[in-house]
């Protein structure tokens, strides 16, 4: 091993860590900027980031680059919610879970989780969630956890209109009793 090498790729090393964490604090500011104001400029938004205008420029060449990136993160951020709850979990405990984990990511990243988009990593990451829920709810329906004649893809439709509804409420970030309640909701109706 030659020891100029060792210390140069160490150097390499911290510089690409130093722009992973100045990109995320770039997605993080544009998340919460845009949320709160969609026109928001590149300006504004590298002012969050407490970054340089010139720095997020640099990051992303376009305010359309960021917005894509942006998506993309997102994306990432549900796909592994999704992925964190593992196949063998008994399909009531695994919807809790996939659950509280999607809406920590539809309320952290609520704007771009709602923005159109044609990246297809993001429609790579939506279609592996749709498979994982698809064999979630058939488990789910297999195992008594809903009954023998739901349908499945009905009840996960069913299911999306919930989590997007909740999302969509900010007055509850208690992420757990949200999860819960929407299950509840899901598994038992509003009925007496």
């Amino acid at each position: 091993m030659w020891p100029g090498r060792e210390r140069e790729w160490a150097v390499e090393r911290t510089k690409r860590a130093d722009t992973e964490r100045t990109e995320q604090a770039i997605l993080r500011a544009a998340e919460r900027v845009l949320a709160d104001d969609p026109a928001a400029s590149m300006e504004r938004i590298a002012a969050a980031s407490g970054v340089a205008r010139t720095t997020v420029h640099r990051r992303f060449a376009t305010r359309e680059a960021l917005l894509d990136a942006l998506s993309v993160w997102a994306a990432r951020q549900f796909g592994a919610a999704v992925d964190a709850v593992p196949d063998a979990a008994p399909p009531l405990v695994a919807l809790h879970q996939v659950t509280a984990n999607v809406l920590r990511v539809k309320l952290g990243w609520g704007f771009a989780m709602s923005r159109p988009t044609t990246n297809t990593e993001v429609a790579d990451v939506h279609a592996h969630v749709l498979d994982r829920c698809i064999g979630l709810f058939r488990r789910a329906r297999d195992t008594g956890v809903l009954r023998a004649d739901v349908d499945p893809d009905w009840a996960r439709r069913v299911y999306y209109a919930l989590i997007h509804e909740t999302a969509d409420r900010r007055d509850d970030t208690d992420v757990d009793a949200l999860a819960a309640r929407l299950v509840d909701t899901l598994l038992r109706g509003v009925g007496p």
